[in-house]
């Protein structure tokens, strides 16, 4: 006679399904890096999360590490897999945020994506002491960035305004530190300086005092 035996073999969901029907989330696409200006609080942010599985994936977001719970949370919501933030708060919403996509066949995590906010101040107002040099030598105009957030340009006006200073092989602005560069000055280059500084998010634009380039005629160096 024949004997039956019955074996209890561990599979799990993945090895039950068709591969060819059900697979885990797949991102279409991730949140990226948000700037938001300092003036916009009343305005909703949106960090975008997408993710295309079968069966259709559901969506977390964490922030700086910790899972938002959204029950609870009044003014963050999802949207699809997307987090809609209201009432932006700049101590509560800025940091590192995480999406995770998830249904029953597996779950992928999201690259991190920051929100910021965006601002430029004033610089402080003080008189600043004039630049003297000799005459073919060259010199170092300090813009003195004031404290800001958010992508930066430089220019500098030459005595007044709408008189920029135009880069040529002499003059160069660096859009690193906002400072003017001058080589083999020449008499014409004699005059007042003045760094502006624009923010690309906030579109805010905030002048510095101006700053005196004298030549030398005392004969030192």
């Amino acid at each position: 006679s024949w004997r039956i035996l019955e074996f209890a073999v561990p599979v799990s969901l993945s090895d039950c399904l068709d591969s060819g029907s059900y697979h885990g989330p797949r991102w279409r696409m991730e949140p990226g890096d948000l700037f938001i200006p300092i003036d916009s609080i009343d305005e909703e942010a949106t960090l975008t999360c997408d993710a295309k599985g079968i069966p259709p994936p559901q969506y977390r977001w964490s922030l700086n590490g910790t899972l938002i719970n959204l029950g609870l949370d009044h003014r963050r919501r999802l949207s699809g897999g997307n987090l809609i933030i209201r009432s932006l708060d700049h101590y509560q919403d800025v940091g590192m945020y995480q999406c995770m996509a998830y249904n029953t066949v597996g779950a992928i995590l999201s690259r991190r994506a920051s929100l910021q906010f965006a601002y430029l101040d004033h610089f402080k107002v003080h008189t600043r002491s004039a630049v003297s040099v000799r005459e073919g030598q060259g010199v170092v105009l300090l813009c003195g960035t004031p404290t800001s957030s958010g992508d930066l340009t430089y220019a500098w006006v030459f005595n007044e305004y709408p008189y920029f200073v135009q880069q040529d092989n002499r003059r160069f602005v660096s859009q690193e530190t906002g400072n003017l560069y001058i080589a083999k000055v020449e008499p014409s280059d004699v005059g007042n300086y003045t760094c502006v500084v624009m923010n690309s998010i906030t579109k805010g634009k905030v002048h510095s005092s101006p700053t005196s380039l004298i030549l030398r005629t005392d004969g030192k160096i």
